[in-house]
């Protein structure tokens, strides 16, 4: 068994980590770490969990006797634990805020797996990916592998309101929209440079518009720019790629939320108009592009096959 620790802050990300960890064949859950709610049950927290887990949360952390650490925390705080505590060489790290994208020094490797998969097969920390970045990333990568990114591209992203804490989320859950750092969202900038790792001649602009809607989770990303290339080859080039990973599949209709909502999946839909190829991804922010792909990413740190405790069904039937 994984012996598994988890720092974590208050959020939707950390109730979906454990849920999928509890129901996880090979892990054995150690202690949760959360100075706030130290004491309480977890299901008291995330009454999702009622009847799943009698874990209680702990002011403590015994990192010298598990094999894996998730760092679920705000941004900020996993830099800080990594620099105030003496983490053993064997501990393999999970970082979820992203305090160490593209650090170098460090030994953490960017955890998009159909991206860096045999990095992670023999590595030690990894940094999950966001929720936009991955979504965005996963519809560019066989575009950025075969050097056809040579053009300006406009995304749009619509997020679910469990990309925010409760608190900031509130004010989204009934009939609302609102945009979310129109032009000049951070995310920006991690999908530059992971297209930059596999296209290092693209030096054109991407101008992302992102919106929060009044739905709980899925992160709906839909992007387009000039590609001459046919439809149909273009189409068997993201099969191709996508071939041997077990989450990311190519559809012929327009995506639903509902059809990867609850699941580590992702779904790309292809279509042209004149000279223009359109492209339409779509996650559950919280699974695929949180929790989910951190352990899909602990799979591979630990030789586990890849769909091992992540068959999870989507909400569409």
């Amino acid at each position: 068994m994984i012996k598994t620790g988890i720092l974590s802050t208050d959020g939707y990300r950390t109730g979906e980590l454990i849920r999928i960890l509890l129901n996880h064949p090979d892990v054995d859950i150690k202690w949760l770490h959360n100075a706030k709610h130290a004491g309480k049950q977890v299901s008291e927290i995330y009454q999702g969990l009622i009847g799943s887990t009698d874990l209680v949360f702990t002011d403590k952390m015994d990192i010298e006797n598990i094999n894996v650490l998730f760092l679920s925390v705000d941004k900020g705080e996993a830099a800080e634990f990594m620099s105030t505590h003496e983490v053993p060489e064997s501990l393999k790290i999970i970082d979820l805020s992203g305090d160490f994208q593209f650090t170098e020094g460090d030994g953490f490797v960017y955890g998009l797996p159909e991206m860096n998969r045999r990095y992670l097969n023999r590595g030690q920390r990894v940094s999950n990916p966001s929720a936009v970045a991955t979504a965005a990333e996963l519809a560019l990568l066989p575009l950025a592998k075969n050097l056809l990114l040579n053009s300006n591209i406009n995304m749009n992203v619509v997020m679910g309101y469990s990309e925010f804490d409760e608190s900031e989320s509130l004010a989204l859950k009934t009939n609302n929209i609102t945009v979310f750092k129109p032009l000049c969202n951070p995310q920006t900038e991690e999908i530059r440079k992971v297209i930059a790792s596999l296209q290092s001649s693209f030096n054109r602009e991407i101008k992302l518009m992102t919106f929060v809607g009044d739905f709980a989770r899925g992160t709906y990303f839909t992007a387009y720019l000039d590609c001459p290339i046919e439809l149909d080859e273009l189409k068997k080039l993201y099969n191709d790629y996508y071939d041997d990973h077990n989450f990311t599949f190519i559809i012929d209709r327009i995506p639903n939320l509902n059809d990867v909502t609850n699941t580590n999946r992702c779904v790309i839909y292809l279509t042209k108009e004149n000279n223009k190829l359109i492209i339409i991804s779509a996650i559950d922010n919280l699974v695929k592009g949180a929790a989910g792909q951190a352990v899909h990413n602990m799979n591979l740190l630990f030789g586990l096959h890849e769909l091992v405790g992540l068959k999870l069904k989507a909400s569409a039937f």
